[in-house]
């Protein structure tokens, strides 16, 4: 283990934060509009009002949880491995050696796009020890994957 002074943990970007409240709200606004319609027809003007307090209210409690998700993400570039920790009610902590990675994965899909975000995912020989950093910003996530791989590479060869 390197004595040497090891940088401090690093989280997902604030992009990240905001693109699970978009995916929040537009969804707490389409199932209060269903909700509220199909409660509205079928029982009256209260009804629809209380259901659409109960998604409002339902909407919060998941932005509550996402906001804590979020928080929970960070990874730690160290000399020898990569740490990434993460979990709300259940914490993990996963220690990636670098000798030990397969490949490193950059992947994006449509909502990551619109907020230009990318997840790096790092594979091993071992399925239960791939681990993923989500959130980042494309340039992070290229620079981390290059890193990564470079690292990889060399302690594979035993340099």
């Amino acid at each position: 283990m390197s004595t040497a002074l090891q940088p401090v943990p690093m989280s997902p970007s604030p992009r990240l934060w905001r693109m699970r409240c978009a995916e929040v709200m537009a969804a707490a606004v389409v199932l209060a509009a269903v909700a509220g319609t199909g409660a509205g027809l079928a029982a009256g003007l209260a009804v629809a009002v209380a259901a659409a307090a109960a998604v409002a209210a339902a909407a919060g409690l998941a932005l509550w949880f996402v906001r804590n998700r979020f928080r929970s993400w960070a990874y730690q570039e160290r000399d020898e491995d990569l740490i990434v920790e993460r979990g709300v009610l259940i914490r993990r902590l996963s220690v990636v050696p670098y000798g030990r990675m397969q490949f490193v994965d950059v992947t994006a899909g449509p909502v990551d796009r619109m907020f230009r975000l990318a997840t790096v995912r790092l594979h091993t020989a071992a399925a239960a020890s791939d681990a993923r950093i989500p959130g980042l910003e494309r340039e992070e996530a290229a620079r981390l994957r290059d890193r990564l791989a470079a690292l990889g590479e060399a302690k594979a060869a035993g340099l």
